[in-house]
């Protein structure tokens, strides 16, 4: 569980999952309009949504965590109040509920 004082932020624009540490900083800086090194977190995920990455600063480094799903989306959350522009600032709550996921729904065939 992550402490209720980190920021976790979502960008809402998809990205290219081959980008890697700097390049994720990169976005942050210029479509987020955050500072990567803040301590916040920084979530990506790419046009099909069944891929996500998350950005970090620790205290020496940046840090990436990367998940791939089979068989299942990523949600992202809807913007609310406060919400500006490409993100969308969650909680820990709900970091975890979208790195869950949900079931893609069954396809009929026609």
């Amino acid at each position: 569980m992550l402490p209720a004082a980190v920021r976790i932020f979502v960008c809402t624009q998809p990205q290219d999952m081959r980008r890697s540490f700097d390049g994720l900083a990169i976005a942050t800086r210029e479509l987020l309009g955050k500072d990567p090194q803040s301590g916040a977190l920084f979530a990506f995920v790419n046009k099909r949504a069944n891929r996500i990455k998350v950005l970090w600063w620790d205290a020496n480094g940046y840090c990436v965590l990367y998940k791939r799903l089979h068989r299942a989306v990523f949600r992202l959350p809807q913007p609310g109040d406060g919400d500006e522009g490409a993100a969308i600032r969650i909680d820990g709550r709900e970091l975890a509920r979208l790195l869950s996921g949900v079931s893609k729904e069954a396809r009929t065939r026609a």
